[in-house]
C-alpha cells in the first residue's frame, strides 16, 4: 500500500493515525502541512475540499479524517476492531 499522510503541528487525530497504521505494521510517509517545506497555502491549493486533518492518501484515495482509514484497515483485516 502506498500511504502518504498529511498532519499539522499538534493534531490529536494526527497522532492517532500514525499509531493505528503502526499498529497494522504499514509504511507510510507524512508531510507536515504548515511547514516551511509544505505551507498551509499550498496543501489547500492541491486540497481545496479538504475540510480536517489528518488528510491520507492510499493507493491514490484520499481519505479525510481517521474513522474512513480505521474502517478500510479493518475491512482488510489490518487491525482489529478492538484496541488489543
Amino acid at each position: 500500500m502506498d500511504i502518504l499522510v498529511y498532519t499539522t503541528e499538534g493534531c490529536f487525530y494526527c497522532t492517532q493515525i500514525k499509531k493505528l497504521l503502526q499498529r497494522a505494521n504499514l509504511e507510510y510517509k507524512t508531510i507536515q502541512v504548515g511547514s516551511l517545506e509544505y505551507p498551509k497555502a499550498k496543501f489547500k491549493d492541491e486540497f481545496p475540499n479538504c475540510k480536517g486533518f489528518p488528510h491520507t492518501i492510499i493507493d491514490g484515495v484520499e481519505y479525510p479524517g481517521i474513522v474512513d482509514v480505521a474502517e478500510l484497515l479493518v475491512k482488510k483485516g489490518l487491525v482489529s476492531a478492538k484496541k488489543e
